[in-house]
């Protein structure tokens, strides 16, 4: 898989109508240096993966539905790059730059959220998993609460026919920032262990009581991965 990194994404057209002058110049010193920062730091991690049965041969399958909690964006960043992933991320400010840093590592960022424009988003989900490639859910994103998930890949996988498959990134050494979601940033040349739960077919069908099933199954595997990876005992 190449590496290279990809030419800076542009601004998006309405980002003058978004943003006051102060947020575009933060959002480009910030957004650069996150990107810096992944790219210094995710060849320096040395990665084990782990994978439930029924789950993604050699960790990964397309197209699928892929969740995990918002924490874990840095190091998956770097693990899944250039894959061609769509991403949903948050129409604020906060979003935005995460959309620019994703973007750099060949990601496509669909920006909406479940707050603002999700419905816009998942009709451009929809469309890329109907391309035969992968989107991923910050599901506990943009604002919380952390580790309650949401509820749009439950239909997005109803409607297009794809599993869902929750991931979670443990960090054998990392910085803990004190924001809603605990992010994490791996520190250099730490092992990072990527779980992945079983593949979760959506019956296209699905009842409201079906999906409410099948939304408590994706808790319970977000859970279920986050807690094996968390738990490791490194050696």
């Amino acid at each position: 898989m190449a590496t290279t990194p990809t030419a800076p994404a542009s601004a998006p057209p309405a980002e003058a109508g978004r943003f006051s002058w102060r947020q575009r110049l933060a959002l480009r010193l910030v957004s650069w240096a996150g990107y810096l920062a992944v790219r210094l730091i995710g060849p320096t991690l040395r990665w084990q993966v782990a994978v439930e049965p029924g789950g993604p041969p050699h960790g990964w399958v397309q197209p699928a539905v892929y969740v995990f909690w918002h924490q874990c964006v840095f190091s998956s960043t770097w693990w899944f790059r250039h894959r061609q992933v769509a991403v949903m991320t948050s129409s604020s400010f906060d979003g935005e730059y995460i959309a620019r840093i994703i973007e750099r590592f060949g990601y496509e960022a669909v920006r909406g959220s479940s707050t603002r424009g999700g419905v816009r988003a998942l009709l451009g989900m929809h469309t890329v998993v109907e391309q035969g490639r992968a989107v991923a859910f910050t599901i506990d994103g943009p604002r919380g609460p952390r580790h309650v998930a949401k509820a749009g890949p439950v239909l997005l996988a109803r409607n297009t026919g794809v599993p869902i498959i929750a991931f979670h990134v443990g960090l054998e050494r990392a910085w803990v920032l004190n924001s809603w979601d605990a992010f994490r940033i791996p520190k250099p040349f730490s092992r990072a262990l990527l779980c992945l739960s079983q593949l979760m077919p959506v019956a296209p069908h699905s009842s409201a009581a079906e999906l409410e099933r099948h939304h408590a199954e994706m808790q319970a595997a977000l859970e279920r991965v986050r807690d094996l990876a968390e738990q490791h005992r490194w050696r």
